[in-house]
């Protein structure tokens, strides 16, 4: 499988607060890749990095073979790397359709627009039953299918999600990873940034565990299951 994302000994701070130190990873072509790890981690830093919203003080982030360490936010996007941050951020008062309208915001194609429209609810039924509606009217676990749904508009080869089960009642996390899985079937590559490390891992098929803004430990979802470490620290007996 080739290498869609490549991160290289990467380095950031805020001020004097070293964030990352060292960070490397990959997502091969058809993988789900989880970053695991505790609230201050580095998580969000590493994909906010990889989306051009942090700048790195060292190291390199390359997307199908082309270095974009200091690519724009925006032509990040149209590479096909699409990142849904933290805590959905969707337009409330703005309805479900006019939000995934949104999603294809850099796509002059208005035919393609309504294809992949229709095909997020087709994945997403209940966002079709609720398209007229404003999306701030709706529940967290729609409001974070939501979100999906909007990046998928963008046709994205790697799907960066940030704590998409953040506060969500257990079937909806377990409906949000039928989603992600759903949407690898389809093609997208998938980087899961997740403190719930017994979900993602459920779904992922390698994994990374961040601590202290650095790689502790990487392998497989199955090996990353059964290291005593990671059972102790996020999985519990």
């Amino acid at each position: 499988m080739n290498n869609i994302l490549e991160v290289a000994d990467l380095d950031v701070a805020y001020g004097k607060v070293q964030a990352l130190s060292g960070v490397s990873l990959t997502v091969r072509e058809g993988e789900i890749v989880s970053l695991l790890g505790n609230n201050g981690a580095g998580k969000s830093t590493t994909v906010a990095t990889i989306s051009g919203l942090v700048r790195a003080q060292r190291g390199t982030v390359t997307a199908f073979g082309r270095d974009i360490t200091r690519a724009t936010p925006w032509s990040i996007v149209e590479k096909g790397l699409i990142h849904v941050p933290e805590g959905r951020r969707i337009f409330s008062r703005l309805t479900v359709h006019e939000n995934l309208l949104i999603g294809g915001y850099s796509i002059r194609d208005k035919a393609l627009i309504d294809t992949r429209i229709r095909q997020v609810y087709d994945l997403l039924p209940r966002l079709a039953d609720r398209r007229g509606q404003q999306g701030g009217t709706l529940s967290g676990g729609e409001q974070q299918m939501l979100a999906i749904g909007r990046a998928m508009i963008a046709g994205p080869q790697l799907l960066m999600l940030d704590e998409p089960t953040m506060g969500l009642a257990p079937l909806v996390v377990a409906q949000v990873m039928e989603t992600i899985t759903e949407i690898n079937r389809a093609g997208a590559s998938v980087l899961l940034i997740e403190q719930n490390a017994r979900a993602a891992l459920k779904v992922a098929h390698r994994g990374y565990v961040l601590d202290s803004g650095r790689v502790t430990l990487s392998g497989t979802a199955a090996d990353l299951a059964n290291d005593p470490q990671v059972v102790a620290a996020y999985l519990g007996k």
